[in-house]
């Protein structure tokens, strides 16, 4: 019966990126073996029980309302968190499964300094130790009970986004075809999930970007109207 439950995913919204996250929502269906629950998440919508206003350095509506997925699902169980400038190209079952559930999180554990001093919308591309770990984060929540809203909202980004809260001996390791940084890494057609991390291809600044192609791939299917028979009732 487990394995027949909906995987629990949260996606950051934005609303300066919302094509994103509906994309991104669309590759996961197209290629998940088990059923799916999505679940948007932005400072808007977690708004009556959380007011941390969106910080100076924070680049999306998401950068820290990322860190309150294990309480939205009462510590339990697993949920997985991403970034919406995201494609996943493979099964989303197959990433559940490769966690070691004795880990509160699994990350890939990034090692690189970025490229660029600018990424999307003119913003300034901080530079940090553990940069992008928390893009793609596979909670186990019921070991992230010190994640509680009252935390989340007075802790510093840098203390959430480089897991202060754990010991580093307690981060779990995934592969790092599940989360591939487009333009910081060498193109990879082997990538399970691709990281539009400097900008998605609906921003006219990286429409020609690699992989830019099989973002517009999965937008096409995804805003295709329906087609229907002629010869169909209705």
């Amino acid at each position: 019966m487990k394995d027949e439950l909906p995987l629990q995913i949260f996606i950051g919204f934005d609303r300066a990126e919302s094509v994103a996250y509906h994309v991104c929502c669309q590759s996961i269906l197209e290629n998940s073996s088990r059923p799916v629950s999505f679940t948007p998440i932005g400072i808007d919508n977690v708004s009556s029980f959380f007011d941390r206003p969106r910080g100076d350095k924070d680049s999306t509506d998401f950068a820290i309302t990322r860190f309150l997925t294990p309480y939205l699902r009462g510590f339990e169980g697993q949920a997985l968190f991403m970034d919406c400038d995201m494609l996943v190209r493979g099964d989303v079952a197959e990433l559940f499964a490769s966690a070691d559930p004795s880990k509160p999180v699994s990350v890939v554990k990034h090692d690189y300094m970025p490229k660029t001093e600018k990424k999307f919308l003119g913003q300034e591309q901080t530079k940090y130790p553990m940069k992008n770990w928390s893009s793609v984060i596979l909670f186990q929540n019921a070991l992230c009970k010190a994640l509680t809203p009252d935390y989340v909202k007075r802790a510093h980004g840098l203390e959430l986004h480089q897991f202060k809260w754990l010991d580093p001996a307690h981060i779990g390791t995934l592969d790092p075809s599940w989360n591939h940084l487009v333009g910081e890494y060498p193109r990879s057609d082997e990538a399970q999930i691709l990281h539009y991390t400097l900008g998605g291809p609906y921003f006219d600044d990286y429409k020609d970007s690699d992989h830019a192609e099989d973002w517009f791939d999965y937008f096409s299917r995804a805003s295709l109207p329906m087609k229907l028979d002629d010869e169909t009732d209705h």
